[in-house]
């Protein structure tokens, strides 16, 4: 750290500081996010990022609801609350430096992506910031961030042996998988939800497509303004109450909030290893065409979900 000057040197420690601080739960990264949108707007993929966040909450919230405590054994139900709480940690702790360091280049006019070395950033990435600096391309940025992300949880946390085993290759993941399960919801205050779901969460290829097609949603000039007046208006618990309590149908509250129901968990990164190093970006993830398959309007598919988990839960009651 000695060949940068004073200024870079306070940079970083302040980066570090204020990354860790962020970094303690779902609660706090998905707070950090939406707060970094609206001072940097520009910075589009951090809302994106902060709706995504949302729904870790929810899904992990939904480990101790009304439903899965009745059809997953607790030390499942603990594994995949390690998995959810481990990818999001480590998405936040590579990419909020690199946000940090876009806001101190605004701020002093001058871009200091040279420093991104220093918080152990894929070359990809650090490409991609000097490039946005350049060129002003907001959405390509965007799919950078959205790569550059899946990259990062692609080694430690999907291709990890011990996930692998416990949670991507376990019946309830390949279950939750083939039933869809794995949406990305965006609510609305007026009781509408939209998303899109992915089938073959393991492939990193799937999850940039997933990523490309959320952003479509999220920012699609009617829509966004509606998503965003949910994201101001309701804070963050982690219940999926946050958005049931608008719908036109009354629901009570079945799944609780985030931290009364988890403790905070200490990580460590204990090695690290550039992505692109062993990954060539595919000019798809980049370049590619986004389409929906499927209808992106899930009200009426949310609905009928939660009415087969609780005709599951009822089968296996009966079984009983």
């Amino acid at each position: 750290m000695n060949h940068f000057t004073i200024q870079e040197q306070e940079i970083i420690r302040q980066i570090i500081t204020e990354t860790e601080k962020k970094n303690l739960d779902n609660i706090s990264r998905t707070n950090a996010y939406f707060r970094y949108f609206k001072k940097n707007p520009d910075i589009i993929w951090s809302f994106l990022a902060h709706m995504v966040s949302r729904n870790g909450g929810w899904n992990m919230c939904d480990l101790e609801g009304s439903i899965f405590p009745n059809l997953l054994e607790p030390k499942i139900r603990k594994q995949l609350f390690l998995t959810y709480e481990r990818a999001n940690w480590l998405i936040f702790h590579d990419v909020f430096p690199q946000l940090l360091l876009y806001q101190y280049s605004t701020r002093l006019d001058r871009p200091m992506f040279h420093l991104l070395p220093y918080f152990n950033v894929s070359s990809f990435i650090q490409k991609e910031w000097v490039h946005y600096w350049n060129e002003k391309d907001k959405f390509r940025m965007m799919t950078a961030l959205i790569i550059n992300e899946q990259n990062v949880i692609q080694q430690p946390i999907i291709e990890h042996p011990i996930y692998k085993k416990k949670v991507f290759r376990s019946m309830i993941f390949t279950f939750q998988d083939w039933l869809h399960f794995s949406c990305v919801l965006f609510p609305t205050c007026g009781g509408e939800v939209y998303g899109s779901c992915v089938s073959g969460f393991r492939s990193v290829s799937k999850r940039i497509h997933l990523g490309k097609r959320l952003a479509n949603i999220l920012f699609h000039p009617r829509l966004f303004p509606y998503f965003f007046e949910f994201a101001n208006r309701t804070p963050h618990t982690g219940s999926r109450y946050d958005y049931e309590q608008y719908f036109k149908t009354k629901i009570v509250r079945k799944t609780p909030i985030l931290r009364a129901s988890f403790p905070v968990i200490k990580h460590h990164q204990h090695t690290y290893e550039d992505w692109n190093k062993h990954q060539r970006v595919s000019p798809l993830w980049l370049h590619g065409p986004v389409s929906h398959k499927h209808s992106i309007h899930l009200t009426d598919w949310y609905f009928k979900k939660l009415t087969q988990l609780e005709l599951m839960l009822a089968l296996k009651n009966s079984f009983l």
